[in-house]
């Protein structure tokens, strides 16, 4: 039995359904991510784990416990917000052990738990500190400290590193992921940015009208998208018609009626056998940090190939350039 059963869950806010039988279950120790677009439902259904919002209908499951109609504080489950949601009027040690103290846990293991937790999320030396002295960072390290003091059977993650710059940001993931590793504790993270979500999950579950489009592995979600939404929100996938796949090939390989995606680093400027030929000219050249992306047009179609920029791939703008794509790159979409 999974660690975590969400059965048929409905929610609707003034007639408007945001989660529509919504079924979904996680493996004790995992770290999932609901992936998706502002308002599809993912963190209606993150509060509604937490039992910070009830559902319409349906039911979860908790190491084989119903808790759908149990009360939050009584869930042991974690929470950590984008807004860290500090006591502006305590220190970092009085915030992190807040949780411990409202359980009258004996100060000496709060007095301990709380030096761990401090060391564990690089704090060491902002003790006696206020919020308002620290950081974005450093705040949401104390907010994810508080969090996990209490050891929770799940920490629920609600988009916590989206206020922060981007260095920053890539820092804090890899911190969580590393201590949800060293603590083996089932982990849910709502985000709606693709990179984080590849670079921290086990596991994706991809939304999008309160419905699950998609999931799987990072991997399979980025290099097999089952339909045109996941294309275009995983990976700046190409979104052709058969037909203009045709009329860009020169031949008859496609369903004209069918749609197909190609990831813009599958073409290569090298011949493949067995591969397909598209030839386009340059119009646009756009750096992306080490990426250079390369807007091409033919018969008035436009599509996108990336490179790495040093490797001095089609310099030119204008220039007519020939491209070559292997056969299992072009995917079928349902």
């Amino acid at each position: 039995m999974s660690y975590i059963t969400i059965q048929n869950i409905n929610k609707s806010f003034h007639d408007k359904a945001v989660l529509q039988s919504l079924n979904l279950s996680l493996e004790e120790g995992e770290f999932v991510t609901l992936l998706g677009p502002s308002g599809c439902g993912k963190s209606t259904l993150l509060r509604i784990l937490a039992g910070l919002t009830a559902p319409d209908a349906g039911r979860i499951m908790m190491d084989g416990k119903e808790i759908t109609n149990v009360k939050a504080k009584e869930r042991n489950v974690g929470m950590v917000f984008q807004s860290y949601a500090l006591f502006p009027n305590m220190t970092v040690e009085e915030n992190i052990s807040f949780g411990l103290k409202m359980k009258k846990v004996n100060k000496d293991t709060i007095k301990q738990k709380v030096r761990q937790l401090i060391e564990m999320v690089g704090l060491e030396g902002k003790e006696a500190s206020y919020p308002r002295e620290l950081s974005g960072g450093q705040q949401q390290r104390v907010a994810l400290a508080r969090a996990l003091i209490v050891e929770p059977k799940v920490l629920l993650l609600d988009e916590p590193l989206s206020a922060l710059d981007a260095q920053i940001r890539k820092s804090l993931q890899k911190l969580l992921r590393r201590i949800q590793q060293e603590l083996n504790m089932t982990t849910i993270l709502v985000t709606h940015d693709q990179e984080e979500a590849m670079a921290m999950s086990d596991r994706i579950f991809l939304l999008n009208n309160g419905q699950i489009v998609q999931s799987g592995t990072p991997h399979s979600i980025y290099t097999k998208p089952k339909n045109e939404f996941a294309a275009r929100f995983i990976g700046n996938y190409n979104i052709l018609t058969g037909q203009q796949l045709n009329t860009l090939m020169k031949e008859e390989h496609f369903s004209s009626s069918k749609k197909y995606a190609i990831r813009p680093e599958a073409f290569s400027s090298i011949p493949i056998e067995g591969g397909f030929v598209i030839i386009g000219k340059v119009k646009d050249v756009q750096l992306l940090g080490n990426i250079a992306r390369y807007e091409l047009e033919n018969h008035q179609m436009t599509y996108f190939s990336d490179f790495l920029h040093q490797s001095n791939e089609l310099e030119r703008l204008n220039e007519v350039v020939t491209l070559y794509v292997q056969k299992e790159d072009v995917i079928e979409l349902s």
